[in-house]
């Protein structure tokens, strides 16, 4: 017969007093009843029943959400080429258009168009002149093709400029 000890609840911190414990007592003790085996095996069906139903459930909430997002996201964008075309169903709208897209112009006015009218700071830099040594790289192209192909395709789609929307200019950069 095969006793286990364990320390009582009252004496945890102390080595010296440990009294034997009868594990066939204790699982004696335990008296299972028909109805409770029912209910339990009642509790288990429900609980492999309902674990997928609830992760399903979880899921198609998620896609619902962004789907919604997706609709309100393609709502937005409707709204803003309904608001273009409002725009050119105007006659001026379409004139300025014509004059600042095609430079076109009016019979008997003239056009002067400028070609240095950027501010000093966005003025392109005089590039230095081109060497002529053959310059030798210090890198693997192999490990450079390699990483340029992985990151390409973990890259996330971008999406481009708005058809008809200008874009904004870039900031100028500051030189030192």
């Amino acid at each position: 017969m095969a006793r286990t000890t364990a320390p009582p609840s009252g004496s945890a911190g102390r080595r010296g007093d440990r009294r034997p414990v009868d594990v066939r007592g204790w699982l004696g003790g335990i008296r299972l009843s028909g109805f409770m085996v029912i209910m339990l095996g009642l509790v288990v069906l429900a609980a492999f029943v309902l674990v997928p139903t609830i992760g399903t459930y979880v899921d198609q909430r998620q896609q619902i959400a962004a789907l919604e997002a997706a609709v309100q996201l393609s709502r937005e964008e409707v709204a803003e080429l309904e608001s273009q075309r409002e725009r050119w169903t105007d006659p001026a709208y379409i004139t300025t258009q014509a004059r600042e897209r095609l430079y076109y112009v009016r019979p008997g006015e003239v056009v002067y168009l400028v070609y240095n009218d950027l501010p000093p700071e966005r003025e392109p830099q005089e590039q230095s002149p081109v060497s002529q040594e053959v310059g030798q790289t210090r890198t693997d192209w192999m490990s450079q093709l390699v990483r340029s192909v992985t990151e390409a395709g973990l890259s996330q789609t971008v999406k481009g400029p708005t058809i008809g929307v200008p874009d904004e200019e870039p900031t100028p950069a500051a030189t030192p």
